[in-house]
């Protein structure tokens, strides 16, 4: 049988715990973020066009600003006009509205139609991490909202639908780059 003395015992009990927990490092953020602000700054994002054909005329615009915005607010980064650590850039490549559900009426005069509508919006994001080039991406986000055609206009829910698809598009963006999900 190994006899251990009452104070080795202690030490062991008490002071190899703390020697492990200090040799580790945790590194926790709220917003999920592995950057390491030491080495990553600055962000910088190139204007983003539609290059879709369809949507309001200042949807690259508002999508441009959105993504400057969501990263301002959710890392510690400094936009820069260019050359960031972190590049953005890219083109909104889709904008669509199609049919989802038909609505088949009785009256054989009445032709049938669309009970909802799907917009669809798609963006290529070409992603640039100066200190990492393994990281670097070029990828095609998209997301969609249904709207009831028989109860509102595309023009009436048009802007309504584009923001909340925007921010889940750079919600997605966000998680791909820089929480590396």
């Amino acid at each position: 049988m190994i006899s251990v003395s009452k104070s080795k015992l202690i030490f062991i009990l008490f002071c190899l715990p703390i020697v492990f927990l200090t040799a580790c490092k945790v590194e926790y953020s709220f917003t999920g973020t592995t950057l390491d602000y030491n080495v990553t700054q600055t962000f910088s994002v190139a204007n983003f066009f539609n290059d879709s054909g369809g949507g309001p005329a200042n949807m690259g615009q508002n999508f441009t600003e959105s993504l400057k915005d969501y990263f301002q607010r959710n890392t510690q980064l400094e936009l820069v006009q260019s050359s960031g650590d972190l590049q953005f850039e890219g083109a909104i490549t889709r904008y669509s509205v199609t049919p989802q559900a038909t609505v088949t009426s009785t009256d054989p005069n009445i032709p049938d139609r669309a009970g909802q509508m799907r917009l669809t919006i798609a963006v290529e994001v070409n992603y640039m991490n100066l200190s990492n080039e393994e990281e670097d991406t070029k990828k095609t986000f998209s997301f969609y909202q249904d709207y009831d055609p028989r109860t509102t206009s595309s023009l009436e829910v048009e802007s309504d639908l584009i923001e909340i698809i925007f921010e889940n598009i750079i919600q997605d963006i966000f998680t791909s780059t820089v929480a590396n999900w």
